[in-house]
């Protein structure tokens, strides 16, 4: 059977896209419904978006939508010694021309215990902003836009994804459009001694090139020396999405080298919406949405090699056939002992979506392990990355389903 995409986020307007992945093997999983999002027009709706915990276990994310002004959230978790969890609201976007809204990605905690995040729309020209939200003594929170992204055919608009710090303090993002060439960019923020913000684009995709890869619609990571990576969702030589790396140059530019392109066929994925994540070796991992052997994504792994650049591998093809799931929209991530975790957005016995691991063989191949399917009232269609706590435990979200069908926060332990 092949199920209808489930509607998650557009690359055009922040709301829902639609997709589907699937498992194989079955273990068995204990899942719980730490918080079910309501509309009762102060919480939050559909999260999308991965979690955070804090130095003392609380949990913080977003939600796309919902709040006191209908444009989204972000939310702190905090759990108490009995084991409940109580959700507190710390900011509601505002579509009012300076505040954004529609908050896609995570958040990250800077260095002064400051949270950072991005918003899909909104700001001062409607184009998504980057923010900063700051602890008050009194315990609320107090948000400062730090940049508004404005469509001048230079920088880069509708940032999807979260952002992340270098050792010096600086921000790195993506844009799905935008920049010179009308397919996304690479962006830098610094601050400046003033306390304002001042951003640079290190790099503009071009969604006609014919060759490179265009709308990032995920996050980057660093390297040891400094460089950055990343996935396009569409472009490269089969127009199906890539892997790209971003070189920084002497001069201050920085220059792209596009490591994969997805092909599309049975025997590679494509679509990536989610970015990537190292293992100790070097090696690069992520998923596709859409492809592989069943068309319902894959996981993969590049190897860098000497002679002929990086060589990819799928791990595991997704397949609608009622036990495994489907679509893959978030990544993936390790635990102590090499094993690799995920959700995907639909799939499973009632075609909701899973949690699922892959444990590595000795042979070479990798092994999958359905974890949980969600049926609906603990939640349906996850559609971001799952988080460890010091426990084992994983925690992530649901777009829709629980008790009101808007969205949940949920944690299982393997």
């Amino acid at each position: 059977m092949r199920a209808d995409r489930v509607c998650t986020r557009s690359i055009s307007t922040l709301a829902i896209f639609t997709l589907s992945l699937l498992m194989t093997a079955t273990a068995a999983g204990q899942e719980k419904v730490l918080h079910n999002f309501d509309s009762n027009g102060r919480d939050g709706l559909f999260p999308t978006a991965s979690l955070i915990f804090d130095s003392v276990g609380n949990v913080y994310g977003t939600t796309s939508q919902g709040g006191a002004y209908t444009e989204g959230t972000v939310f702190e978790l905090i759990r108490a010694a009995s084991g409940s969890w109580t959700e507190k609201v710390l900011h509601s976007f505002n579509d009012n021309g300076e505040d954004g809204y529609g908050p896609s990605a995570g958040l990250i905690f800077g260095p002064s215990g400051n949270l950072y995040g991005t918003t899909y729309s909104g700001g001062a020209y409607g184009y998504g902003t980057v923010f900063e939200l700051s602890p008050d003594p009194d315990g609320s929170w107090t948000e400062k836009v730090l940049h508004n992204f404005m469509n001048n055919g230079a920088e880069g608009i509708s940032p999807f994804a979260a952002l992340i710090f270098d050792v010096k303090g600086n921000l790195y993002g993506t844009t799905a459009q935008g920049g010179s060439g009308n397919g996304g960019t690479v962006f830098e923020l610094a601050p400046t001694a003033g306390g304002s913000w001042t951003e640079t684009v290190l790099f503009s995709f071009s969604d006609n090139s014919g060759t490179g890869g265009y709308s990032p619609v995920a996050g980057l990571i660093f390297d040891a020396s400094g460089n950055l990576y990343s996935t396009t969702l569409r472009g490269g030589a089969y127009g199906y999405g890539t892997v790209f790396e971003l070189i920084p140059t002497a001069g201050g530019s920085w220059t792209e080298k596009v490591l994969h392109d997805f092909n599309g066929g049975g025997n590679d994925g494509n679509s990536p919406y989610a970015g990537l994540i190292f293992d100790p070796l070097g090696n690069l991992y992520g998923t596709t949405a859409e492809g592989g052997d069943h068309g319902y994504g894959t996981v993969f792994v590049l190897v860098p090699t000497r002679r002929k650049g990086w060589a990819e591998k799928v791990l595991h093809n997704f397949d609608d056939n009622g036990s495994d799931g489907a679509d893959p929209n978030a990544g993936v991530i390790f635990d102590a002992s090499g094993n690799l975790y995920g959700t995907t957005a639909i799939g499973g016995t009632h075609d909701n979506g899973t949690v699922f691991e892959l444990l590595p063989t000795a042979g070479g191949t990798w092994t999958e392990q359905v974890l949980h399917r969600f049926d609906g009232t603990d939640g349906q269609n996850p559609n971001s990355a799952v988080i460890f706590d010091p426990g084992g435990n994983l925690y992530g979200t649901t777009l829709n389903g629980g008790t009101h069908n808007v969205g949940t926060v949920f944690e299982t332990r393997p």
